[in-house]
């Protein structure tokens, strides 16, 4: 990309945001790697995210413009309908999240937190620690488990959202002409082209045109 191209871009994701996002990517994997034999990293890892994510949803409404809810939230009818166009490559590019993606992130975010929570109930019912351990201790070895079950189906239901997160980003990344990964990384996203067709169906250039016409009329 060149200079002119690079000048164009437009600030959209503020510091906190991309910390945010890949830290919480570096933990999930921890807590992912250590879950059977490292326990103490591994309940670190989700007390690291629980935290994360409270800082996150504050955020949520009191950040900057793309950071907030009210900016990626749409309504379900609105999402289905983008996956739709997406899928025939007719979707509207967004310089915030678009559709999809902000219910991604909603998802992702009430499944980390139901996968954190569960995880402290089920420190405290196997391991008597925790803020939850007065409360799972006394409840016997039958809830003890069901919370087990709950926690490593959650965990499972995070890592598969995580893949489709990524094939949606290298979807769109291809789809709308731009490196989202790079710019989760930077900030900073193009400006100005949000009509830009999607590759393949880009219009034929003036030129090529002319001289096809001009090959016509010979």
């Amino acid at each position: 990309m060149d200079e002119h191209e690079e000048a164009k871009k437009v600030k959209v994701w503020d510091p906190f945001v991309r910390f945010f996002h890949w830290a919480l990517v570096s933990l999930v994997a921890v807590a992912y790697f250590t879950q059977d034999h490292l326990l103490d990293l591994h309940v670190l890892a989700g007390l690291l995210i629980l935290g994360f994510i409270f800082f996150r949803i504050v955020w949520g409404f009191i950040g900057t413009p793309h950071a907030r809810f009210s900016d990626f939230v749409f309504r379900p009818k609105v999402v289905f309908g983008y996956l739709k166009d997406l899928v025939t490559l007719k979707a509207k590019r967004y310089i915030g999240h678009g559709p999809a993606g902000g219910a991604m992130v909603v998802a992702l975010l009430l499944g980390l937190l139901a996968t954190t929570l569960s995880g402290l109930a089920l420190l405290g019912g196997q391991e008597y620690q925790g803020p939850l351990a007065g409360l799972m201790a006394g409840l016997g070895g039958f809830w003890s488990e069901a919370v087990e079950e709950v926690h490593e189906f959650i965990a499972g239901l995070i890592l598969f959202l995580a893949s489709v997160h990524v094939m949606g980003v290298l979807f769109s990344s291809w789809a709308h002409h731009e490196n989202l990964i790079k710019a989760m990384f930077t900030g900073r996203k193009r400006a100005g082209d949000e009509k830009r067709p999607p590759v393949g169906m880009e219009p034929e250039p003036l030129r090529e045109r002319a001289e096809g016409c001009e090959g016509g009329v010979r």
